[in-house]
This record gives C-alpha cells, sequence and structure tokens, in this order.
C-alpha cells in the first residue's frame, strides 16, 4: 500500500477580487471552490480559501447537454461538480 500525503494549496484574497476571479485562474469552478470552503457568500478580501489538488477539464455548459452526457453518470458530475444543479453557462468539471 502506497501513502500518499495530499498537499493543500491555499489562496489569500486581494483587494476588488471574486470567488469568480479565484476560480477562473485555478482553473476550478466556482460552485466547487464555494462549497469546499463552505462559503454562502462572496469572500472578503484577505479571506484565506482552500484551492483543490484536483484539476480537470473545465466546460461551459451549452443547451441539451446532460450530467451523464458531460461525465457519464448524474453520480459522476454532482461528485466532480458538489452540485446537483445543471444550466446553461455554468462552468463545470468533466
Amino acid at each position: 500500500m502506497k501513502l500518499e500525503l495530499e498537499q493543500k494549496t491555499y489562496y489569500r484574497l486581494k483587494r476588488g477580487q471574486s470567488l469568480a476571479d479565484v476560480a477562473n485562474v485555478y482553473g476550478v469552478p466556482p460552485r466547487v471552490l464555494a462549497s469546499l470552503n463552505l462559503l454562502k457568500e462572496e469572500p472578503q478580501e484577505g479571506q484565506v480559501l482552500q484551492i483543490p489538488a484536483e484539476r480537470r477539464d473545465l466546460y461551459t455548459v451549452h443547451g441539451g447537454e446532460s450530467k451523464a452526457m458531460l461525465c457519464g453518470s448524474e453520480k459522476n458530475f454532482e461528485e466532480r461538480n458538489r452540485t446537483k444543479w445543471l444550466y446553461i453557462g455554468q462552468t463545470v468539471w468533466l
């Protein structure tokens, strides 16, 4: 059995930055970043956010697409993107 330590990345929000700004820089869907950091509102300047170590392809949802089409199954979609919602224009991990 191989033991691996997960390296965590953290980011301190600067003045004028939003959750979406940080998500775009790190290639993470904003919803995933909000969920990981238990955010219920926009983070404030100086707040430290944990950035997920995992990396996947980002994709913007178009009309007619389903969770299963994007991620193989509804369960995979919901686990990867930390949401049950799917809507046009949403940024998700494939």
